[in-house]
């Protein structure tokens, strides 16, 4: 055989493998690769989708974040202002219980004065009378001169 017929025959095999491989080989690697871009397109944007998702929860939490950071420092301010609003109310409370007690305690000495002077007075009648009955030499019946020891009382 001469060069030329067998670089004819070649074509003709080289050909029949191209028709071949366009016709059964070719269209399922075509379609494995349009699937793998169609994959790796919708892998990309749901990437995309997911990183815009985690940027927009991510200033959600930051909003809830600060929402609760605001509200806590409220509600510290609140306890804070209702303790020093307890502790005002029981520094009244306790000076009014005391301002109670000295008065009580007045009243008391007050009481205790009088008696006292009551006491005094009728020992220092009992010692006039005492006294005077030493001055008399005689005795004096505290029955008869009880209006005298009732003036001297008074006027002591």
């Amino acid at each position: 055989m001469s060069i030329t017929g067998t670089l004819i025959i070649q074509m003709i095999v080289f050909l029949i493998l191209v028709g071949f491989t366009m016709k059964f080989v070719w269209p399922p690697i075509a379609a494995a690769l349009d699937e793998r871009a169609s994959k790796i397109a919708d892998g990309l944007a749901a990437a995309d989708k997911a990183r815009s998702e985690l940027s927009a929860a991510n200033q959600r939490v930051e909003a809830e974040l600060a929402k609760s950071r605001n509200e806590t420092a409220a509600l510290l301010a609140d306890a804070e202002r209702r303790g020093q609003q307890i502790v005002e109310d029981a520094k009244a409370r306790a000076t009014e219980e005391g301002n109670k007690v000295i008065a009580a305690a007045r009243a008391e000495a007050e009481q205790q004065t009088v008696r006292a002077r009551e006491v005094l007075r009728e020992q220092v009648a009992a010692l006039a009378v005492r006294g005077a009955e030493q001055i008399l030499r005689k005795e004096i019946n505290p029955g008869v001169h009880a209006e005298l020891l009732s003036r001297l009382k008074t006027e002591l």
